[in-house]
């Protein structure tokens, strides 16, 4: 194998894991981002859905209290969860790709059952009392998913007044969602998680499809960069040294003595064309004598 071939498959590798990591580098970057951006987007809505929530636990709830008969329950005014719920149904509706669920272990609404992914976050939570929130990324129906979650506790009888003992619940609130699901809660709890969904399947998409299109741009600069190697090789590297391996040949055998070397280069082989050339000289003079 020749030194330009040898030269070229070098480069070749060289390049190419370069390409590489580069393509790499920029999948992983733009993932990073893509995940950043979520997790800001989630924060943002979470942190509206809890500012909700704790203004009307803090200052609607009581005044609704005083209002009506202890009997009675009207969801849309008595219940957190209810309200929660309905502002963020509202909220989402020009906003696709957002999803938040109260995921409850045993709840009085259906819908808000936990599935066994949020069943197993409860149990991380309740396991884990001193964890607040936890985050990261999840796959459902084969779309990948960053999530925030926060636990949800029993927190004293305003709580236990729906989820306590079923004979105490408000006689509404029986007929509404049965008495079977939803009761006999106790005080601290870990009965629910408050998890919202940001959907990067686009983002990472997009990720995927950057990395690929970046490298594909390299690999057609590294086939340009190696097309302009092997030109630059044949014509200032190989060539005059294959001119110079004959020539040196032929004087080595005495023909041809009379023809200049005819290379004249500013660099090393322009040096070893030199120094053949004065040989060439010196055999002539040998041979004059």
């Amino acid at each position: 194998m020749g030194i330009r071939s040898r030269f070229m498959i070098i480069m070749a590798i060289i390049f190419g894991i370069a390409t590489v990591g580069i393509g790499t580098a920029s999948y992983m970057f733009s993932k990073r981002n893509a995940l950043l951006e979520a997790k800001s987007k989630g924060e943002l809505i979470f942190n509206y859905i809890l500012a909700t929530r704790t203004f009307y636990s803090k200052k609607q709830r009581p005044l609704i209290m005083e209002v009506f008969e202890e009997d009675r329950f009207y969801p849309e005014l008595m219940s957190g969860f209810v309200i929660t719920r309905g502002i963020f149904d509202d909220f989402k509706k020009n906003l696709s790709g957002y999803n938040f669920k109260q995921a409850t272990l045993d709840p009085l609404y259906p819908p808000n059952k936990a599935d066994e992914w949020e069943t197993k976050l409860i149990a991380m939570f309740a396991g884990q009392p001193e964890l607040e929130t936890h985050e990261g990324t999840m796959e459902r129906d084969g779309e990948t998913f960053f999530y925030l979650a926060k636990p949800m506790k029993v927190s004293g009888k305003d709580c236990l007044r729906c989820h306590g003992d079923v004979n105490d619940a408000p006689k509404d609130q029986v007929e509404i969602y049965g008495s079977t699901n939803g009761y006999n809660w106790k005080d601290g709890d870990t009965v629910a998680a408050y998890v919202v969904y940001v959907s990067v399947e686009t983002a990472l998409a997009n990720a995927k499809k950057g990395a690929i299109t970046l490298y594909l741009i390299g690999a057609g600069c590294l086939l340009i960069a190696l097309i302009g190697i092997w030109l630059f090789m044949d014509r200032f590297v190989v060539n005059p040294i294959v001119r110079l391996s004959i020539k040196a040949e032929e004087i080595s055998l005495g023909k041809n003595l009379e023809e200049s070397v005819g290379i004249k280069q500013n660099d090393e082989i322009g040096a070893l064309a030199g120094a053949i050339e004065r040989l060439r000289m010196s055999m002539v003079r040998i041979l004059k004598r």
